[in-house]
């Protein structure tokens, strides 16, 4: 289980319930704003990469929330990437948001993916997620 905190384990109705809480976090205001948010710091980015299971590296590299967190200049050092409560208060974020942005950042890709094919994926993800 990667940090979006997905696993097999939920029912059938449990999965559905969360599904729509992802669903209206990614839709509401709030999320639409984010993810607009979100896609201008990806394009802000001095190169196109991005890095998974963590906000930030040591390097400075970003995964999709960490490029907002560099964007607005927050000190993301104290934040546990792997405490989606954490990330989603950091961010004012609702928790279903950030893990579907995490599980989109860290596990759709293949195995072997590189920063640069993760930052093309992830970005087309978040332009599919917007209403322009």
């Amino acid at each position: 289980m990667g940090r979006s905190g997905y696993d097999d384990g939920l029912d059938y109705q449990s999965l559905c319930l969360w599904r729509g809480a992802v669903d209206r976090s990614l839709q509401g205001r709030r999320g639409q704003a984010f993810l607009r948010e979100m896609l201008a710091a990806l394009d802000a980015l001095p190169q196109p990469r991005l890095i998974a299971n963590e906000l930030v590296s040591d390097t400075g590299e970003v995964c999709a929330i960490g490029s907002v967190g560099a964007a607005r200049g927050a000190d993301m050092a104290r934040i546990d990437p792997g405490e989606r409560d954490e990330v989603a208060h950091a961010f004012g974020l609702a928790e279903a948001m950030v893990a579907e942005i995490a599980y989109v950042n860290d596990e759709c890709g293949r195995h072997e993916e590189t920063p640069e094919e993760r930052f093309i994926r992830v970005r087309k993800w978040v332009v599919s997620q917007v209403r322009f």
